[in-house]
């Protein structure tokens, strides 16, 4: 079956993602990390994307596989609170004073 960057541009899901690059992945992982891995992958693609100078989409889609790859890695090894991929995990809470804020006069 050929891989265009056209079939690309359709998928959804991860699995989908997945399938497409018969990369074999443990669906548990899959589950528990399913939008911490699309993130980390998204953000891999636009870092492509961005410096692609290439003419072969073929390439390209070589480039995403491994992007893909990687950020399934990533969870392997972490999780989301480590990796802060959404900006939730970067905010400060409006109601919280840390103890280093504390000062005694």
């Amino acid at each position: 079956m050929s891989k265009t960057l056209s079939d690309f541009e359709k998928l959804v899901n991860a699995e989908d993602y997945f399938q497409f690059f018969d990369l074999t992945y443990d669906p548990q992982v899959v589950n528990v990390n399913r939008l911490h891995i699309l993130q980390k992958f998204s953000q891999l693609v636009k870092e492509i994307d961005a410096s692609w100078a290439g003419e072969n989409p073929e390439e390209k889609l070589g480039l995403y596989e491994i992007a893909l790859q990687n950020a399934y890695t990533v969870f392997l090894t972490s999780n989301s609170l480590d990796q802060k991929l959404f900006k939730v995990f970067n905010q400060k809470q409006g109601n919280v004073v840390l103890l280093t804020e504390i000062n005694s006069d």
